[in-house]
């Protein structure tokens, strides 16, 4: 069988707690980091195959039981440029920071757009998801919880099958 570090296991648990992301299901959790850790050792992609595991959970903690999900997404230019400066980064050894790779202008201006996006789901009395990219997920969490509150951030892969989705906001237009 295969064995996981402690200190990589509370790494991904820590990375999950920080993202509010309930970890009572250590069976799946600890299935999925499982099935990965050979090929790789890094938490931050065993935290996403760990969220990709808790789909059902995540989803239902921010939406309840309803089949539908009100989300928002990025203009596809927008996250064309998002994922090709996050992989650039990434590449020479960059961090994970929206704050390196766009321009500070930028920065304010989809901070604003998302702080309004949330502003008006709130009012409806919807949950704010920001419905964005697998690889795009964890930078933008990382944005999020600087300066837009009560922002969800999911990825494609972490919605569960048996939701609809319904895009209400499109950010970076």
């Amino acid at each position: 069988p295969t064995t996981i570090s402690i200190s990589i296991l509370l790494k991904v648990l820590q990375n999950l707690l920080k993202e509010e992301v309930p970890v009572r299901d250590m069976r799946s959790i600890a299935e999925a980091i499982v099935n990965v850790h050979p090929k790789s050792q890094d938490p931050k992609v065993l935290t996403t195959v760990a969220r990709q595991a808790l789909r059902r959970m995540i989803v239902q903690s921010i939406c309840g039981n309803d089949a539908e999900i009100p989300v928002i997404t990025l203009d596809p230019d927008l996250e064309q440029l998002l994922l090709k400066s996050v992989q650039q980064s990434q590449q020479s050894g960059g961090q994970d920071d929206i704050g390196l790779v766009l321009e500070p202008n930028m920065v304010e201006k989809l901070q604003r757009s998302l702080q309004d996006s949330v502003q008006r789901q709130e009012m409806l009395g919807k949950p704010a998801i920001l419905l964005v990219s697998g690889p795009l997920r964890p930078v933008l969490a990382k944005f999020a919880s600087y300066g837009v509150e009560r922002l969800h951030v999911l990825s494609y892969q972490e919605i569960p099958d048996n939701k609809q989705i319904t895009i209400v906001a499109s950010v970076g237009q």
